[in-house]
């Protein structure tokens, strides 16, 4: 059963029992099965203060694999570094674990107890414990089961006691270490999904950032697969199930000190990784999520350790806090959907329905691409179509009058050469109607323009491929009100003519909007004329701007125009001077 390879457990129901030893905790690294432990990468000496280092040095101490040199010297740093996360008040300890474990396993040397229910469905790796390390590992998973009633879905967490318990002194100590993980309570940190909302709004993070920083992967795994989220789906179990344990147990080392946003990182940097190993012929016809997981399984054939954290840590996210605010904009979207916090766990789809779509100017696979650049939070409902020039007639104020009220739309263009372009939009188009009789803009930087034919490209606000141009606003700073719009020709919005350089700024998205960190109030732009996304008046609609228009149409649908602009920093997605076959405008079904 146990052989060189780990082994994994699936647990299928909750009639499952396990036969509990009750004599396994007998001392230090008898849970281990050594001739299974990879190699110390390295022999060093252990300064004597090195736990009484700054965070910050402590950080690239890890990142570094410092603590790889070491057993006992990881095993120390886990003990101390998980003591020193702040945590509910009332958390379960070592003594706690002693008592409740005696309680439900008795001094019998066997005894059979099911998994807790919200390990129901979860894999089990096992990594290099031996037989009494594995009895450890599911007699803590009963009593946690025991002690945190409302945990309802946690596939991570017997990955995470697992590895724990390779360096802990006994049960109780890896019981009290991985109860403080589970109770932390540190401000916009998160160690362990405890739900299936939240774990399903991880995995939408994920899509989101990996929709962001690895298009070239995003776009392959959308062409090749019908679902894009369920194969994002497994995101934390490419880390702590299929990376072999020398991988997982350095990235366990980062996570303690820098929380979930580091797991983020490292599998952006896999993703970015298995980008580079296969081409689209060689995923014709493959299943890719099984592809992605033996491409975890063999990563050593393709990077080594150091070289894939040194490249995470090269990725620039966002701030702790803004993914975090996009974690809680995505719970909120799958709770608009149905999707409670005490619920088990259930599949759902989020792609385009090949079955029931139909549009004149694209096939449901190109809508697929299309929705898969979408923010997970509005890819969760299925398009509706709003607007046709077809059905509904080549006017503006008909295209306005069926697209306001919903917020986010699509549209799309098929011109009369047979190319075809579009934009996702952030806002509603009645928001056109705050700036009076002037034109100013609006938006976020959510918003993209995209190409579909001949070629299928998708062109994000600038600021999102080179953040380096924009600064963070100070937290001082960003309740501050931002300036009013003013018009495209210098007016502001009493009449009065004003400096011809003042270009329309968004104003800030309403409470509760779309993503707050993309609000143009968190930049310091070094020109207003990048982030100019989408307006709209009574002789025609723009969207992009600064030095061009990504692209406008005139008040009757007809005639259109497209050119470089600063905004999306975009080429002409078509003809630059183009006629309108078809335009379509497509809204999320909710």
């Amino acid at each position: 059963m146990f052989g060189s390879s780990p082994v994994t457990v699936v647990i299928t129901s909750e009639a499952d029992t396990w036969d509990i030893d009750a004599s396994s905790c007998l001392g230090c690294g008898q849970f281990v099965d050594w001739d299974r432990m990879p190699d110390l990468e390295q022999q060093a000496h252990i300064p004597q203060d090195i736990l009484s280092k700054p965070l910050k040095e402590l950080k690239k101490l890890a990142r570094e694999g410092y603590w790889a040199a070491s057993r006992a010297l990881r095993a120390q740093v886990y003990h101390q570094l998980i003591q020193q996360v702040a945590c509910r008040l009332i958390t379960p300890d070592a003594l706690v674990y002693r008592d409740v474990a005696s309680r439900l396993f008795g001094k019998l040397s066997v005894s059979s107890h099911p998994l807790p229910e919200f390990l129901e469905g979860c894999s089990m790796p096992t990594y290099c414990l031996n037989l009494e390390g594995v009895t450890a590992l599911k007699k803590i998973l009963i009593c946690v089961g025991n002690l945190f009633p409302d945990i309802t879905y946690s596939p991570i967490l017997p990955s995470l006691v697992a590895l724990l318990l390779h360096y802990s002194e006994d049960e109780a100590q890896c019981f009290e270490n991985i109860s403080r993980l589970i109770a932390s309570n540190a401000p916009h940190t998160s160690y362990i999904d405890q739900s299936f909302l939240a774990h399903q709004a991880s995995c939408m993070t994920f899509g989101d950032l990996a929709n962001k920083h690895c298009p070239a992967a995003h776009k392959l795994i959308a062409s090749t697969s019908e679902n894009v989220f369920e194969v994002y789906s497994e995101w934390l179990s490419w880390l702590f199930h299929d990376l072999p344990f020398n991988y997982a147990i350095r990235v366990f080392d980062v996570y303690l000190l820098e929380g979930q946003k580091v797991l983020y990182r490292i599998v952006l940097a896999l993703l970015k990784q298995y980008r580079l190993s296969v081409t689209s012929a060689e995923l014709e016809g493959t299943d890719i999520k099984a592809d992605l997981q033996a491409f975890m399984q063999n990563i050593a054939e393709h990077v080594t350790v150091d070289k894939l954290l040194e490249r995470a840590f090269g990725i620039r996210l966002f701030s702790r806090k803004e993914i975090w605010l996009l974690q809680m904009a995505n719970r909120k979207a799958l709770m608009e959907r149905g999707i409670t916090m005490v619920q088990s766990r259930q599949s759902f789809h989020l792609a385009v329905d090949i079955q029931n779509f139909s549009s004149s100017i694209v096939t449901a696979q190109e809508m697929r691409i299309v929705w898969s650049w979408i923010p997970e939070r509005f890819s969760l409902f299925p398009p509706l179509l709003l607007f046709s020039t077809s059905e509904d007639g080549c006017s503006l104020q008909r295209f306005y009058a069926c697209c306001e009220g919903y917020e986010p739309t699509v549209l799309l263009i098929k011109t009369t050469e047979g190319e075809v372009c579009g934009a996702f939009l952030s806002s509603d188009w009645s928001e056109r109607k705050k700036n009076g009789a002037t034109s100013g803009f609006f938006g976020t930087g959510e918003c993209f323009v995209f190409t579909v034919r001949p070629e299928t490209e998708r062109y994000e606000w600038v600021f999102i491929k080179k953040p380096e141009l924009a600064k963070a606003v100070p937290c001082s700073r960003q309740r501050s009100p931002s300036p009013s719009p003013v018009s495209l020709l210098g007016s502001s919005p009493d009449g009065r003519s004003t400096s011809s350089n003042r270009l329309t700024v968004p104003t800030p998205q309403r409470k509760g909007r779309l993503s707050p960190f993309l609000a143009i109030r968190h930049f310091l732009l070094p020109s207003k004329t990048a982030s100019m996304f989408m307006s709209g008046s009574r002789e025609g609609i723009i969207i992009g701007g600064g030095g061009g228009q990504a692209l406008s149409l005139d008040a009757n649908l007809l005639w259109g125009h497209t050119e470089h602009c600063e905004t999306f920093d975009n080429p002409p997605l078509c003809q630059e001077n183009f006629k309108v076959q078809l335009l379509e405008v497509w809204g999320f079904q909710n």
